[in-house]
């Protein structure tokens, strides 16, 4: 719909322009992630936002190896390979374990580098990064740091605060937690950022539902409480893991054994609900999810129920056949371990 008159004196004038509904939950964001806010209707709609407007003709993106599967498409197949390779644009990819990134932002130093792409932690391998080291080097060679923080949400870390110039989040995912929406959001800390994503958005008609945007809002309320809870039972399901011997190769930040504890304990409020494990091949995992009661076997992860998907179904990431990815839910975790432990004796 159109308003009626002079539209510079409305401030809602066109329904792909702006809504009251997207205003609102932008704003709540805004107190969240600590920097301006813009709305979309997935989180792939805000990755692509930031990558089509963000990474200029003639210049290089560094991003994760093991980043979310679908962002790798659009920089290696969709932009490397039409859009970005029109633009004579170079993609490099490196590991977010170590210090690949590191070594990949001098690397490519001298070659114009516009964006450092981040993902920690990883989804799903759970690989945490330095953001405040790898922003600061990034800033040095004039590059913005851009930070998908689906798993960990602004509540539980902040890239923004850490040196990010713009952070990425899947709103779809534990932001709302009821697993019936799709949604995504973009925060920076320079509001000419979010301005011109947010001409893109209005542009390309790129634009959330009022309905949608209503129900995140909604959920915002009790993100801490569901997140939270999620992160103590998530803690003890881990440990849980570590002590199967059906299972190998337990991760979770939160586990002082883990590889990227130390990081993650530097620059997150909680670990997250998503622990990942493998089980010994397709066929334990598919007798595993047989004999739960309580795991749904689905894709998405944050929601109130636990849930878990053998990840290499999909293809496309690096792991094993029996690699198992877990949302952990608000079940009674005594409940959720007991239903785990009959689950992995058929295994």
């Amino acid at each position: 719909m159109t308003t009626p008159g002079d539209p510079s004196q409305s401030p809602y004038t066109y329904g792909r322009f702006h809504n009251p509904s997207w205003n609102q939950y932008e704003a709540a964001l805004a107190e969240l992630e600590g920097g301006s806010c813009l709305l979309f209707p997935s989180g792939m709609a805000a990755t692509a936002a930031v990558l089509a407007t963000m990474v200029p003709p003639g210049s290089t993106l560094i991003m994760p190896q093991e980043c979310y599967y679908t962002t790798r498409v659009i920089a290696s197949q969709s932009f490397d390979g039409a859009w970005f390779a029109a633009q004579n644009i170079k993609v490099v990819m490196a590991p977010t374990a170590g210090d690949g990134l590191l070594r990949a932002l001098e690397a490519e130093a001298a070659n114009g580098v516009a964006m450092l792409w981040l993902e920690s932690p990883t989804n799903p391998g759970l690989d945490v990064c330095d953001i405040a080291l790898l922003a600061s080097k990034a800033h040095e060679i004039g590059a913005l740091v851009a930070v998908d923080n689906t798993t960990a949400t602004p509540l539980l870390q902040q890239p923004l605060a850490l040196g990010a110039d713009l952070c990425i989040v899947s709103d779809t995912k534990a932001m709302t937690g009821h697993a019936d929406l799709v949604l995504g959001h973009v925060a920076a800390r320079n509001p000419q950022h979010v301005e011109s994503l947010r001409l893109w958005r209005t542009r390309m008609g790129v634009i959330p539902g009022p309905m949608e945007a209503w129900l995140a809002h909604r959920s915002l309320g009790t993100l801490h409480v569901r997140l939270m809870q999620q992160c103590r039972s998530a803690m003890a399901v881990a440990e849980f893991l570590s002590g199967c011997p059906q299972v190998r190769g337990v991760r979770y930040p939160g586990l002082p054994t883990d590889p990227s504890h130390s990081m993650a304990a530097k620059q997150m409020k909680a670990f997250g609900c998503v622990v990942s494990f493998e089980l010994p091949s397709a066929e334990a995992a598919t007798r595993f999810f047989a004999h739960s009661k309580l795991v749904y076997e689905a894709t998405s992860f944050g929601g109130l129920h636990t849930s878990a998907e053998r990840r290499a179904r999909w293809g496309g990431d690096a792991v094993s056949e029996g690699f198992i990815r877990m949302s952990v839910g608000l079940e009674d975790v005594h409940d959720l371990i007991a239903d785990l432990t009959a689950a992995l004796a058929a295994v």
